[in-house]
């Protein structure tokens, strides 16, 4: 290219000086974005653990649960086999409802308060 023909494309000063301020601006921008998204990932990796330990726990408690209550079953079943009369069949139908619906309640009251603390734990701010 001869001198003036590149005169003639050169970009003006001022204009490369806004270029220039503009890649800076956008190299600054994406940055930022690229930190927040890596402590992002970093603070769902941290309550992703929160919450698998939780749930560990919440299924290592229902397990804990489903044994008591087919052992109280069981033991049901065994009392049953052994009564003497109709009414001590009701009798003992009549304790074990009662039992179970108090066990059932605490269980459920245990496993929820199990789920409310994980939930909390993992939407804590971490620092």
């Amino acid at each position: 290219m001869n001198e003036q023909v590149r005169e003639r494309f050169e970009i003006p000063k001022e204009m490369r000086s806004m270029a220039e301020a503009g890649v800076e601006q956008a190299r600054k921008t994406f940055e930022k974005f690229l930190a927040n998204a890596q402590a992002t990932a970093g603070s769902l990796e941290e309550r992703g653990a929160t919450m698998r330990a939780g749930a560990k726990d919440i299924s290592l408690k229902a397990i804990a649960n489903v044994e008591r209550n087919t052992e109280a079953s069981l033991d049901y079943a065994d009392k049953l086999v052994h009564a003497r009369d109709l009414p001590e069949v009701m009798r003992l139908h009549s304790e074990y409802v009662q039992t179970q619906m108090r066990s059932l309640a605490e269980q459920a009251s245990e496993i929820g308060q199990m789920v409310g603390r994980t939930a909390m734990e993992a939407a804590r701010p971490k620092s």
